[in-house]
């Protein structure tokens, strides 16, 4: 009985500290929402941002859409042929890229790459007493530290989906022309007869909700570490691990109110 009761016990503590979490996560994401729309503003906090978040990621975003394209095209070929629909490989490959694996690989690769930058260099200030050091120096560091950067990735990243859609298209279009011997104009007339604005708009959408979730868990992740090196190091890979989960489970949530719901 009593070994019963301690795991009920242990059971339940994991419970409260869950909860806990997420009940710290919800204040700070309030409080950092609300930063960014009260003064005073930094914009080249905000700039510095967009940089780090959209141009610098733009690289490992551009080359995971263009070979995603690739494979899939590769792929809807390899099934589509067994059922002599080789004519609806052009539809796949572009609503697939705009609907989901534009926005859900971008935002994955930026997670990896961007959000653990910032939970690393938050992390880091906070250990080192950096960010106390801006409140003695009357530095709101939400306004200075987080809010630039939720605003930042927000913007971001339907910028990056939009590079990453044309990329994964184009990435279909050039397996299906040179490898595959598709006749090029008969392809891009399939690729754009069945695609519709709710189309991309739905992946622009997931895309802000993305960005915001990246940035959230790297500066939440970040700015509460403590420990020193070792620390930060667990902060940078909880919020890379927690961005990503989130991600995969927003994309479906969203999915079933976009599309689902009609």
């Amino acid at each position: 009985m009593k070994a019963i009761l301690n795991v009920i016990g242990h059971i339940g503590a994991v419970v409260l500290d869950a909860l806990g979490l997420v009940g710290e996560l919800a204040i700070f994401a309030g409080t950092g929402i609300g930063a960014i729309f009260r003064p005073p503003f930094y914009p080249r906090r905000i700039g510095a941002a967009l940089m780090e978040i959209g141009f610098f990621s733009l690289p490992v975003v551009s080359l995971t859409a263009l070979f995603t394209g690739m494979v899939l095209a590769l792929q809807s070929y390899t099934g589509f042929s067994r059922f002599n629909a080789e004519s609806a490989i052009a539809s796949v490959v572009i609503l697939s890229v705009t609907r989901e694996l534009g926005p859900v690989l971008a935002g994955l690769m930026v997670s990896g790459r961007a959000g653990a930058a910032m939970a690393a260099e938050l992390g880091t200030m906070r250990v080192t007493d950096q960010i106390d050091a801006l409140s003695t120096l009357s530095t709101e560091p939400m306004q200075y530290l987080v809010a630039p950067r939720l605003l930042a990735g927000t913007i971001a990243m339907p910028l990056l989906v939009v590079i990453a859609d044309i990329l994964g298209v184009m990435g279909g279009f050039l397996v299906a022309w040179l490898k595959l011997g598709f006749n090029p104009n008969t392809y891009l007339i399939n690729s754009f007869t069945n695609l519709r604005a709710e189309d991309v708009l739905s992946g622009l959408i997931k895309a802000a909700v993305f960005g915001f979730v990246i940035a959230l868990m790297g500066c939440f992740n970040g700015y509460r570490s403590k420990g020193g090196a070792q620390g930060v190091g667990a902060a940078t890979t909880s919020a890379v691990v927690s961005a990503s989960i989130l991600i995969l489970a927003l994309d479906y949530i969203l999915t079933q109110l976009l599309f689902t719901a009609k």
